[in-house]
Protein backbone atom coordinates (compact mmCIF):
# COMPACT_ATOMS: atom_id res chain seq x y z
CA UNK A 1 0.00 0.00 0.00
CA UNK A 2 2.84 2.29 0.54
CA UNK A 3 4.40 1.44 -2.58
CA UNK A 4 1.89 2.46 -4.22
CA UNK A 5 1.33 5.64 -2.32
CA UNK A 6 5.01 6.65 -3.18
CA UNK A 7 4.28 5.84 -6.81
CA UNK A 8 1.23 7.52 -6.95
CA UNK A 9 2.99 10.84 -5.36
CA UNK A 10 6.37 10.14 -7.89
CA UNK A 11 3.84 10.12 -10.72
CA UNK A 12 1.93 13.70 -9.69
CA UNK A 13 4.98 15.15 -9.06
CA UNK A 14 6.41 14.34 -12.53
CA UNK A 15 3.37 15.72 -14.05
CA UNK A 16 3.37 18.82 -12.25
CA UNK A 17 7.02 19.52 -13.02
CA UNK A 18 5.96 18.52 -16.85
CA UNK A 19 2.90 21.02 -16.33
CA UNK A 20 5.19 23.89 -15.25
CA UNK A 21 7.89 23.63 -17.21
CA UNK A 22 4.66 24.01 -20.62
CA UNK A 23 3.87 26.99 -18.64
CA UNK A 24 7.46 28.81 -18.49
CA UNK A 25 7.85 27.70 -22.23
CA UNK A 26 4.63 29.41 -23.36
CA UNK A 27 5.13 32.43 -21.14
CA UNK A 28 8.67 32.33 -22.83
CA UNK A 29 6.95 32.45 -26.20
CA UNK A 30 4.19 35.06 -25.61
CA UNK A 31 7.11 37.56 -24.57
CA UNK A 32 9.34 37.16 -27.67
CA UNK A 33 6.60 37.54 -29.88
CA UNK A 34 5.68 40.66 -28.30
CA UNK A 35 8.92 42.00 -28.60
CA UNK A 36 8.91 44.19 -32.16
CA UNK A 37 11.23 42.76 -34.84
CA UNK A 38 13.18 45.07 -36.90
CA UNK A 39 11.79 46.08 -40.39
CA UNK A 40 14.00 46.97 -43.29
CA UNK A 41 13.18 50.54 -44.58
CA UNK A 42 15.29 50.07 -47.88
CA UNK A 43 13.06 49.37 -50.96
CA UNK A 44 14.75 47.83 -53.82
CA UNK A 45 13.24 48.79 -56.76
CA UNK A 46 13.86 48.47 -60.39
CA UNK A 47 13.80 49.87 -63.54
CA UNK A 48 13.29 48.74 -66.97
CA UNK A 49 15.69 48.33 -69.84
CA UNK A 50 14.41 47.84 -72.89
CA UNK A 51 13.90 48.94 -76.79
CA UNK A 52 11.49 51.24 -77.27
CA UNK A 53 9.78 51.26 -80.56
CA UNK A 54 7.20 54.12 -81.16
CA UNK A 55 5.24 55.69 -84.47
CA UNK A 56 4.55 59.18 -85.09
CA UNK A 57 0.75 59.21 -85.04
CA UNK A 58 1.11 63.31 -86.28
CA UNK A 59 2.42 62.45 -89.25
CA UNK A 60 -0.18 59.67 -90.04
CA UNK A 61 -3.00 61.67 -88.83
CA UNK A 62 -1.66 64.78 -91.04
CA UNK A 63 -0.98 61.96 -94.14
CA UNK A 64 -4.95 61.89 -94.05
CA UNK A 65 -5.80 65.09 -93.57
CA UNK A 66 -3.81 66.98 -95.77
CA UNK A 67 -3.88 66.02 -99.39
CA UNK A 68 -0.72 67.73 -100.38
CA UNK A 69 1.37 65.65 -97.54
CA UNK A 70 1.98 61.84 -97.20
CA UNK A 71 4.56 60.95 -94.20
CA UNK A 72 5.60 58.55 -91.57
CA UNK A 73 8.27 58.44 -88.38
CA UNK A 74 9.67 55.76 -86.43
CA UNK A 75 11.48 56.54 -83.13
CA UNK A 76 13.55 54.27 -80.84
CA UNK A 77 15.54 54.42 -77.68
CA UNK A 78 17.53 52.51 -75.23
CA UNK A 79 18.32 53.35 -71.46
CA UNK A 80 21.79 53.14 -70.90
CA UNK A 81 22.02 54.65 -67.15
CA UNK A 82 19.22 55.34 -65.18
CA UNK A 83 18.33 58.58 -66.82
CA UNK A 84 20.22 58.77 -70.17
CA UNK A 85 19.00 57.34 -73.15
CA UNK A 86 20.55 56.58 -76.90
CA UNK A 87 17.61 57.90 -79.50
CA UNK A 88 17.41 58.64 -82.88
CA UNK A 89 14.30 58.48 -85.74
CA UNK A 90 14.10 57.36 -89.50
CA UNK A 91 11.08 58.96 -91.57
CA UNK A 92 9.97 59.62 -94.78
CA UNK A 93 8.06 62.50 -96.30
CA UNK A 94 6.90 64.06 -99.72
CA UNK A 95 5.95 67.83 -99.58
CA UNK A 96 3.91 69.48 -102.44
CA UNK A 97 4.83 73.15 -101.81
CA UNK A 98 2.63 75.84 -103.73
CA UNK A 99 3.55 79.21 -103.75
CA UNK A 100 2.53 82.59 -106.23
CA UNK A 101 5.37 81.61 -108.28
CA UNK A 102 5.88 77.77 -107.72
CA UNK A 103 4.85 74.30 -107.35
CA UNK A 104 6.90 71.77 -106.17
CA UNK A 105 6.81 68.51 -104.91
CA UNK A 106 9.80 67.36 -102.65
CA UNK A 107 10.11 63.22 -101.80
CA UNK A 108 12.79 61.89 -99.30
CA UNK A 109 14.30 60.16 -96.59
CA UNK A 110 15.93 61.38 -93.46
CA UNK A 111 17.91 59.79 -90.00
CA UNK A 112 18.17 61.89 -86.50
CA UNK A 113 20.04 60.20 -83.97
CA UNK A 114 21.12 61.56 -80.77
CA UNK A 115 20.54 61.49 -76.75
CA UNK A 116 17.57 62.43 -74.41
CA UNK A 117 18.18 63.10 -70.57
CA UNK A 118 14.98 62.10 -68.42
CA UNK A 119 14.49 65.42 -65.43
CA UNK A 120 11.64 63.47 -63.73
CA UNK A 121 12.25 61.81 -60.66
CA UNK A 122 9.58 59.09 -60.85
CA UNK A 123 8.03 57.08 -57.47
CA UNK A 124 8.48 53.19 -57.09
CA UNK A 125 8.25 51.71 -60.30
CA UNK A 126 6.79 54.73 -62.30
CA UNK A 127 8.52 55.20 -66.12
CA UNK A 128 7.28 58.38 -67.04
CA UNK A 129 10.02 60.86 -68.70
CA UNK A 130 10.42 64.71 -69.05
CA UNK A 131 13.34 65.24 -71.45
CA UNK A 132 15.93 66.88 -72.94
CA UNK A 133 17.36 66.14 -76.27
CA UNK A 134 19.79 66.37 -78.82
CA UNK A 135 19.63 65.20 -82.35
CA UNK A 136 22.12 65.07 -85.41
CA UNK A 137 19.82 64.65 -88.54
CA UNK A 138 20.42 64.06 -92.44
CA UNK A 139 18.15 64.25 -95.38
CA UNK A 140 18.52 62.82 -99.18
CA UNK A 141 15.53 64.11 -101.16
CA UNK A 142 14.78 65.33 -104.53
CA UNK A 143 11.80 68.13 -105.72
CA UNK A 144 10.27 67.82 -109.06
CA UNK A 145 9.11 71.40 -110.35
CA UNK A 146 6.05 71.38 -111.54
CA UNK A 147 5.79 74.78 -112.98
CA UNK A 148 6.61 78.15 -112.38
CA UNK A 149 6.25 81.84 -113.03
CA UNK A 150 8.25 84.48 -114.09
CA UNK A 151 7.73 87.63 -112.44
CA UNK A 152 7.18 91.05 -114.31
CA UNK A 153 7.07 94.35 -112.65
CA UNK A 154 5.23 95.62 -116.05
CA UNK A 155 2.87 92.98 -116.27
CA UNK A 156 0.24 95.22 -118.57
CA UNK A 157 2.89 95.55 -121.05
CA UNK A 158 4.78 92.44 -120.63
CA UNK A 159 2.26 89.66 -118.89
CA UNK A 160 3.28 87.14 -116.66
CA UNK A 161 5.40 83.89 -117.95
CA UNK A 162 4.41 80.44 -116.72
CA UNK A 163 6.01 77.41 -117.78
CA UNK A 164 4.51 73.89 -116.70
CA UNK A 165 6.91 71.75 -117.99
CA UNK A 166 7.90 69.34 -115.21
CA UNK A 167 11.93 69.82 -114.48
CA UNK A 168 13.16 66.81 -111.31
CA UNK A 169 16.57 67.80 -108.88
CA UNK A 170 17.92 64.36 -107.82
CA UNK A 171 20.72 64.25 -104.90
CA UNK A 172 20.02 66.65 -102.90
CA UNK A 173 21.23 66.84 -98.89
CA UNK A 174 20.97 68.19 -95.79
CA UNK A 175 21.75 68.34 -92.31
CA UNK A 176 20.77 69.89 -88.88
CA UNK A 177 20.71 69.67 -85.44
CA UNK A 178 17.82 69.87 -83.09
CA UNK A 179 17.16 70.85 -79.25
CA UNK A 180 14.31 68.75 -77.96
CA UNK A 181 11.91 69.04 -75.03
CA UNK A 182 9.07 66.38 -74.48
CA UNK A 183 7.54 63.81 -72.29
CA UNK A 184 6.90 60.45 -72.05
CA UNK A 185 4.03 58.97 -70.42
CA UNK A 186 3.60 55.41 -69.52
CA UNK A 187 -0.15 54.48 -70.05
CA UNK A 188 -0.16 50.84 -69.45
CA UNK A 189 2.72 47.90 -69.21
CA UNK A 190 4.97 48.87 -71.41
CA UNK A 191 2.74 51.14 -73.37
CA UNK A 192 3.97 54.96 -73.85
CA UNK A 193 2.29 57.85 -74.98
CA UNK A 194 4.58 60.71 -76.33
CA UNK A 195 5.19 64.61 -77.14
CA UNK A 196 7.93 66.56 -78.04
CA UNK A 197 8.84 69.88 -79.57
CA UNK A 198 11.63 70.64 -81.47
CA UNK A 199 14.19 73.76 -82.44
CA UNK A 200 16.12 72.89 -85.10
CA UNK A 201 19.41 74.86 -86.96
CA UNK A 202 20.28 73.69 -90.68
CA UNK A 203 23.50 73.50 -90.70
CA UNK A 204 24.06 72.90 -94.63
CA UNK A 205 22.00 72.43 -97.43
CA UNK A 206 22.46 71.66 -101.33
CA UNK A 207 20.02 73.38 -103.55
CA UNK A 208 18.55 72.93 -107.09
CA UNK A 209 19.43 75.77 -109.94
CA UNK A 210 17.40 78.76 -109.87
CA UNK A 211 15.26 78.45 -106.87
CA UNK A 212 16.05 77.89 -103.20
CA UNK A 213 14.59 74.48 -101.29
CA UNK A 214 10.59 75.23 -99.44
CA UNK A 215 11.21 71.46 -97.66
CA UNK A 216 13.71 68.95 -96.44
CA UNK A 217 12.51 66.38 -95.13
CA UNK A 218 12.86 65.51 -91.69
CA UNK A 219 13.70 69.25 -90.88
CA UNK A 220 10.42 70.74 -92.53
CA UNK A 221 9.81 74.22 -94.08
CA UNK A 222 13.01 76.61 -94.94
CA UNK A 223 12.57 80.23 -94.41
CA UNK A 224 14.81 82.12 -96.97
CA UNK A 225 15.81 85.45 -93.59
CA UNK A 226 17.00 82.28 -91.53
CA UNK A 227 18.61 78.77 -90.94
CA UNK A 228 16.01 78.36 -87.82
CA UNK A 229 13.22 76.21 -87.71
CA UNK A 230 11.00 74.43 -85.57
CA UNK A 231 8.89 71.06 -85.38
CA UNK A 232 6.92 68.52 -83.01
CA UNK A 233 6.00 65.34 -83.10
CA UNK A 234 2.89 62.89 -81.13
CA UNK A 235 4.39 59.11 -80.27
CA UNK A 236 2.57 56.19 -79.85
CA UNK A 237 5.36 53.34 -78.42
CA UNK A 238 5.88 50.28 -76.95
CA UNK A 239 8.94 48.65 -74.62
CA UNK A 240 10.46 45.94 -75.40
CA UNK A 241 11.78 44.54 -71.98
CA UNK A 242 15.30 42.85 -72.02
CA UNK A 243 16.08 42.74 -68.17
CA UNK A 244 15.95 45.12 -65.21
CA UNK A 245 18.38 47.20 -63.01
CA UNK A 246 17.93 48.75 -59.35
CA UNK A 247 17.93 52.44 -59.15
Amino acid sequence: MNLLKMKAQHILTYCISIAILLLLHVSASAQNDSIPKPVSDSLVVKQKYGLRIAGDIGKLARSFLDEDYTGFEVAADFRIKQNLYIAGELGFEEKNTITDYLDVSTTGSYLKAGIDYNMYDNWLDMDNMVFAGFRVGASSFSHDRNSFNIYSTNQYWTPQLSVDELEEFNGLTAFWTELILGMKVELFNNLYMGLNVQLKLLVSETQPNNFENLYVPGYGRTYDSTSIGAGYSYTLGYRIPLYKKAK
